[in-house]
């Protein structure tokens, strides 16, 4: 929680002000919502048949081809990243309304107050943000999921793939290094 709030004090703007936010290009950030994300899952995982659930979840790929992520622009990686946390997020809001264990639901306000937080450190770096697609089609990038263990998984997995890859490179973090 001392990160949460570090992160919060340090990025912030005062109410008033309007000067950027700082860059946050520290991993460490990012380690701390994937070890959440890790309890997560690990709770979903032990609750079996009480946090089963009769939907599929639609949520994001996981795997990286290295050389078309290379050959990417940061636009691209960008979408791609956002793009997937508005899915994961949409995923994991519609657990809200299922009738969950305190202790589980504490797991899902927090995943989602993660994805948010996640995308306030995005900005910081002058990530965009996510913009829906104008075409109706389905998205290539997106899979079906059967059970909540299975959909906080696909979380972990996107977190230490594509928003690493994506945060580990990100340009603001780079300037005036040689």
């Amino acid at each position: 929680m001392a990160l949460f709030l570090f992160l919060n004090e340090s990025t912030w703007t005062r109410p008033g002000l309007s000067s950027p936010l700082r860059p946050i290009c520290d991993l460490r950030v990012l380690d701390h919502f994937i070890k959440e994300a890790w309890d997560a899952e690990a709770a979903m995982r032990a609750c079996k048949d009480a946090c089963s659930i009769a939907t599929n979840f639609t949520a994001p790929l996981t795997r990286v081809d290295f050389d078309v992520w290379e050959a990417m622009n940061i636009e691209e990686q960008a979408q791609e990243v956002q793009s997937g946390l508005h899915v994961l997020n949409e995923a994991i809001s519609s657990l809200q309304a299922s009738n969950q264990t305190d202790v589980l639901q504490s797991h899902i306000d927090a995943s989602i107050s993660n994805i948010a937080s996640i995308r306030q450190v995005l900005r910081s770096l002058s990530i965009p943000e996510y913009v829906p697609p104008t075409s109706g089609g389905e998205d290539k990038e997106m899979q079906k999921v059967s059970s909540v263990s299975e959909l906080f998984q696909v979380h972990i997995n996107f977190l230490r793939g594509k928003v690493r890859l994506l945060l580990a490179n990100a340009p603001v973090c780079h300037q005036g290094v040689s």
